[in-house]
C-alpha cells in the first residue's frame, strides 16, 4: 500500500460492526471533521494498513451516537458485511483536508524525537493513541522503555516539523509508577 512515513491514503475510521439487518456498517471516526463523511462519494476500505485497499461507492451515510454509520452500494444485507469488522476507513492523502499552520497528521509526527524543555531525550514517538479526552503519544526509549505522555497544551509546549522534534514539560505525576 504504502509506508507509514509517506502514505498514499490516510485512515479516517475503522469499522466496528455491521448495525442493523439493512447492510449499514457502523464506523469509529478518526478525523477532527466528522462531517466529511456525509460528503463522500465513494472510499477505500482494507483490512489493515499493509493491505491494498478496494474501493467502495458509498450509498449513504448518517450519524448515530458519534459514529458513522455507512451504507454501501450493493450490500443490503447484514451477512454481506460481516467480514468488515475492524477494516479501515481509507481517503486518498491528496484528499485530506489542508491543515492549519502548526498542525500535523498523526504519521508526520511518528519517529520524532521527543525530548523534555530542560533537553533530555525521552525517545521516540511511535504511535499516536486516540483517547477521546486527548491523544496520547507513546514515546519509547532504547533503555528506559515505553512511556506515556498525554497531548495536552499544559505537556506538549512545541512541536518542530522541520527539526522533528516534540518538546513536552513534565509535570508531577506524569512519570511516576
Amino acid at each position: 500500500m504504502s509506508d507509514y512515513q509517506n502514505p498514499e491514503y490516510l485512515v479516517i475510521g475503522q469499522i466496528t460492526k455491521p448495525h442493523g439487518v439493512r447492510g449499514e456498517l457502523r464506523v469509529d471516526v478518526s478525523t477532527d471533521e466528522p462531517a466529511r463523511f456525509l460528503k463522500l462519494k465513494e472510499v477505500l476500505i482494507a483490512r489493515n494498513e499493509r493491505q491494498t485497499p478496494q474501493m467502495m461507492e458509498v450509498e449513504s451515510v448518517r450519524f448515530h451516537q458519534d459514529k458513522a454509520l455507512i451504507k454501501f452500494v450493493g450490500l443490503n444485507y447484514r451477512d454481506q458485511i460481516e467480514e468488515f469488522r475492524k477494516w479501515l476507513v481509507l481517503i486518498p492523502i491528496d484528499q485530506a483536508i489542508p491543515l492549519e499552520e502548526g498542525e500535523f497528521f498523526y504519521y508526520q509526527l511518528v519517529g520524532m524525537r521527543v525530548e523534555t524543555d530542560k533537553g533530555e531525550f525521552l525517545g521516540e514517538l511511535t504511535e499516536v493513541i486516540q483517547t477521546g479526552a486527548n491523544d496520547v503519544f507513546v514515546v519509547q526509549h532504547p533503555e528506559k522503555g515505553e512511556r506515556l505522555i498525554p497531548d495536552t497544551e499544559e505537556v506538549v509546549t512545541a512541536v518542530d516539523g522541520e527539526s522533528r522534534k516534540i518538546t513536552v514539560h513534565v509535570i508531577p505525576g506524569l512519570f511516576d509508577s
